[in-house]
């Protein structure tokens, strides 16, 4: 008997382990998202904050979370960090209302698998999670904008200045203002 739930667990697209840490500091998102995960299979632990996601990092790291890149207390790429420094095979996926191709580098790096851009559904979640390595993603049907690429040209310039807001504003030979309006608002679709 015992033979065969193990086969059972083994055989399940998961695999055995089905720990989720999910950290999201929109609540409604988080709640409705631990639900459509917890009904696909996981086994669902939520924070929403980043020192919350640390110390549930710390303390059980799971073998799949999908992280919010910017919290209300923080960087979500604090929770990456302290996943990887104590589990190596856990599958990451950053999800954000802030996309944009510098930090998507930068998750990558620090071993995210996969980068998402809010809203994100549960299926979209579900299908990065369990993307087979070396597994390519589906192309986008929509092709991204002039504005959107001259906003993730801005966003990449700001991160490798170490978000420097003049020292980027230099680089892109743009006035300081400018810059500080364009990086308050939202990314163009």
């Amino acid at each position: 008997m015992t033979d065969t739930i193990a086969d059972a667990t083994d055989n399940h697209p998961l695999g055995p382990d089905t720990s989720l840490l999910l950290v999201d500091d929109d609540g409604p998102f988080l709640r409705r998202l631990a639900r459509a995960m917890e009904t696909r299979g996981f086994s669902v632990e939520s924070a929403e904050s980043v020192a919350e996601g640390l110390a549930k990092a710390k303390r059980n790291p799971p073998k799949y979370a999908v992280v919010d890149m910017r919290l209300q207390d923080g960087n979500g790429l604090d929770v990456i960090e302290a996943i990887r420094e104590r589990r190596d095979d856990t599958n990451v996926i950053v999800l954000t209302g802030y996309g944009n191709i510098a930090t998507a580098v930068t998750a990558v790096k620090l071993g995210a698998i996969d980068y998402l851009a809010k809203p994100a559904d549960a299926d979209e979640v579900y299908a990065a999670l369990t993307r087979k390595p070396g597994e390519k993603a589906e192309v986008p049907e929509n092709p991204m904008s002039a504005d959107r690429v001259r906003w993730e040209h801005i966003q990449r310039v700001y991160e490798m200045c170490e978000r420097n807001v003049s020292e980027t504003a230099r680089q892109l030979n743009m006035h300081r203002r400018t810059l500080q309006r364009i990086l308050a608002k939202r990314a163009p679709r």
